[in-house]
């Protein structure tokens, strides 16, 4: 029996051999569908960059690997704070996340939550693309997930319902939905306001009825999102962080696939976060920011805090700063200061 075995396996080899398949394919295990987690959808930088990196590796692998997106992190119910855990344990096959959701199982990720860190896109490149990235990924890979790629969501902005803001006594009082980040509830409780834990999905129902104040996000996702629709008539650009997107896949999975499909999925993660990020910053880095134009053509007040009025901001929150360095990791925080400070304008 099992030299009957050996020989129908080795004819379904040269099967393929025949075909014109290496013989590396022939061994290996592939799925059917590998499940790709992402917390938004296509219509969003996040989701479209999501979407690009699958359809690069469907491509580039002629169809041996073929993936699906699973948007609205539903793969872990919409807890997007699980996961990370869902990737280690397999649950994920591969995903698109944010350094925020991730933040709990690897502390070194709040490094991108530090309140009023990244003053402008050149300081994120010089960190996410430096020594300090590579650490990064050093950490992640350690804590059992496969990093190849930085993305971005984006700069997150504050809007809300009521006023606009301009200075930190503007918060007080305000209920403002935030992620499930314990540095989240910090910065917010620093500045007055009263910060509230809430998945996306729960959040554009609570802005609407008025059970929540105000939210903070990339200008792309407000856009996308139309919370110009649920209320939220008054925007500040204040930068106070910038949330970095990571392409991972689970190592299992890595490791089931050849050498060489794990070169195309991981070129064509790179390409596709280079696409994202562009995707992500496009309106806002130009001069006149033609994003910012429709949201003010939208009959939303926008206000562009100056560096004098967004130092405020920062010595109000500098206690959390503090507090959540070492948290982090100071040698990290120092790197990442060093790399911002030198970076090229």
């Amino acid at each position: 029996m099992k030299l009957r075995t050996f020989l129908t396996a080795t004819a379904a080899v040269a099967t393929l051999l025949s075909m014109g398949l290496p013989a590396a394919h022939a061994q290996a295990k592939y799925k059917e569908e590998y499940r790709l987690s992402v917390v938004l959808g296509t219509a969003f930088p996040w989701g479209k960059g999501a979407e690009i990196w699958a359809n690069k590796v469907r491509e580039r692998t002629q169809g041996r690997i073929n993936i699906k997106l699973y948007p609205g992190t539903s793969l872990v119910q919409g807890d997007q704070t699980r996961e990370f855990s869902a990737i280690r344990q397999g649950v994920i096959d591969m995903a698109v996340g944010s350094t925020i959701n991730w933040s709990p199982q690897v502390k070194a990720l709040n490094l991108f939550s530090l309140p009023f860190l990244f003053p402008d896109y050149a300081a994120v490149d010089a960190v996410v693309q430096g020594q300090v990235g590579q650490e990064i990924f050093k950490t992640i890979d350690k804590a059992g997930v496969l990093p190849l790629a930085w993305g971005e969501n984006g700069y997150r902005e504050i809007s809300n319902s009521k006023h606009a803001i301009s200075k930190p006594e503007d918060l007080k009082g305000m209920k403002i939905r935030v992620v499930g980040s314990p540095l989240f509830l910090d910065t917010f409780t620093a500045l007055g306001a009263n910060p509230t834990q809430m998945s996306w999905a729960d959040a554009q129902p609570a802005m609407a009825s008025g059970a929540v104040d105000g939210q903070e996000n990339p200008v792309s996702v407000y856009m996308a999102a139309k919370l110009s629709t649920v209320g939220q008539k008054y925007m500040t650009l204040w930068g106070y962080m910038n949330d970095p997107l990571i392409y991972v896949v689970n190592k299992d999975v890595w490791n089931s696939w050849t050498p060489a499909d794990r070169d195309i999925v991981k070129q064509a993660a790179l390409d596709a976060a280079k696409e994202q990020i562009a995707i992500s910053r496009k309106g806002m880095i130009e001069a006149n920011k033609p994003l910012v134009k429709e949201i003010t053509a939208q009959g939303v007040t926008v206000t562009d805090l100056n560096a004098a009025q967004r130092k405020v901001f920062a010595d109000a929150t500098r206690s959390v700063y503090t507090k959540w360095k070492p948290q982090i990791g100071t040698n990290l925080v120092d790197m990442a200061e060093k790399a911002i400070g030198e970076r090229k304008k």
